[in-house]
């Protein structure tokens, strides 16, 4: 089955059409030769961007000089009155020094200690999802908000607070343009930025919401009653170069970035992955089999190689964040073409993993294709839904666990079929179904 992708556009050439064509959506305002080109090129007196599908320049910029690509300054634009400082815009030494506090919290061992929240927000997902029709979408993003609570601050999303903070996000989502006018146009750093009242007034909720957890989580750290959960071991580690912890204002930029990422992302792929099955009945009952066997012990995860491989092409197919954008800080050659300094240099998971010269039946949903030689080439050149190289997601492992439980329990206690429209995948601060994405949901009777 060919997985539905939204419409590109043809020779989009002046920017008033450009722009709104991104604040639309950010998928189809670019031309359908995207899922072909190597590298494309894009001039105006305001933007100069090359999209790179390369993988050798992906790998390039990503993985052998990250230090000369850095994240542009543009990204923040957009995201700064929601994540501040956090470690998803910054760059440098404040970025190595947040990268070595945060990376501990997830290291291998620790994914383990995780894994009793995942499985109580599994139950409570499982409580809550009744027969019929539906929108999937809300009920993913539910269930992605409640394991986040419960890993970062032990607390089920059911805690006022926690729910505050759900539903406010919701509220922002829906508030932030997909494109920010100063993502687009380099403005002075001293000029007010152009965010909305709304988008302000929704992402300083959520920030004074944090706030409230991270003050109250010190409290308890200070008292020696704090709970071994993400927060507690993040906020109690220390840079090993220089000794400092993050500060209470630090810790809510990170917070706010652990939840965009660990919540928005999770959801996106969750709804989709949910989505694919109901389309492919021979896959949901091979997954289906296994999530009736899944226990709590937590080495049984490694018989979910069926569910794994679903997830990974759900990940290939709709990675939840489209585009990455880094910065060249010196002229460069790229094959064969000058990219001056400053150019803005847009990495496209979305297309990357589509592109007709990397993968064999590009469009098509099959799990299988992890097991092929073939596949498995395809994934080390073109598979980059965490991004790659030292600034690989440093949850990568989390979601991947997260989302193959959750997906392993929901088809093993329902039985999924497609709703009456099928979803068209728009790009918001993550993939989502433009009208939603409907699934019908039936209870399994040997789930009972």
């Amino acid at each position: 089955m060919k997985a539905p992708k939204p419409d590109s556009t043809r020779g989009r050439g002046s920017l008033i059409r450009l722009v709104r064509g991104f604040r639309r959506d950010l998928l189809s305002a670019l031309p359908e030769r995207f899922y072909r080109a190597w590298m494309a090129e894009y001039r105006n007196p305001l933007i100069h961007s090359f999209v790179c599908n390369d993988p050798g320049l992906v790998k390039l910029i990503l993985q052998e000089r990250p230090d000369d690509f850095p994240k542009s300054d543009r990204l923040r634009e957009g995201l700064a009155p929601l994540l501040g400082e956090s470690i998803f815009v910054t760059n440098g030494e404040q970025w190595k020094h947040q990268r070595r506090i945060i990376d501990p919290a997830f290291e291998g061992g620790r994914l383990r200690e995780t894994f009793p929240a995942i499985w109580s927000a599994a139950d409570a997902t499982l409580t809550r999802l009744t027969e019929g029709e539906m929108d999937i979408e809300p009920e993913a993003s539910h269930a992605a908000a409640d394991v986040i609570f419960r890993a970062l601050f032990s607390l089920p999303i059911e805690h006022e607070i926690a729910s505050r903070v759900f539903r406010a996000f919701r509220a922002h989502q829906d508030a932030q343009p997909i494109v920010n006018l100063a993502a687009l146009v380099p403005l002075p750093r001293w000029l007010p930025r152009l965010h909305s009242a709304r988008t302000r007034r929704t992402a300083a909720e959520i920030r004074g919401l944090i706030e409230s957890l991270v003050a109250q989580r010190m409290e308890t750290i200070e008292a020696g009653t704090a709970p071994d959960d993400l927060a507690t071991k993040i906020m109690t580690t220390p840079d090993p170069q220089t000794g400092q912890c993050f500060s209470a204002s630090e810790m809510v930029d990170q917070v706010a970035i652990f939840f965009l990422a660990g919540h928005e992302t999770s959801a996106s792929t969750l709804g989709w992955a949910l989505w694919l099955l109901a389309a492919n009945p021979d896959w949901q009952e091979r997954v289906a089999r296994e999530g009736r066997g899944l226990t709590k012990d937590f080495s049984a995860i490694s018989t979910l190689k069926v569910t794994r491989a679903v997830f990974r092409e759900a990940l290939r197919l709709y990675p939840p964040v489209p585009m990455m954008v880094r910065e060249a800080t010196r002229p460069e050659v790229f094959r064969e073409r000058p990219v001056p300094r400053g150019a803005q240099l847009v990495l496209s998971p979305w297309h990357l993993h589509r592109h007709e010269r990397l993968w064999q039946r590009p469009d098509d949903f099959d799990p299988g294709r992890w097991e092929t030689p073939e596949g498995k080439a395809s994934a080390r050149d073109a598979f980059i839904p965490f991004s790659a190289g030292q600034r690989v997601c440093p949850g990568a492992g989390f979601a991947m666990l997260e989302g193959v439980i959750m997906l392993a329990r929901i088809v093993a206690a329902f039985r999924l079929s497609p709703g009456c429209v099928p979803p068209v995948p728009v790009a918001r601060l993550t993939v989502r179904g433009r009208d939603g994405i409907l699934i019908r949901l039936e209870r399994r009777k040997d789930s009972e």
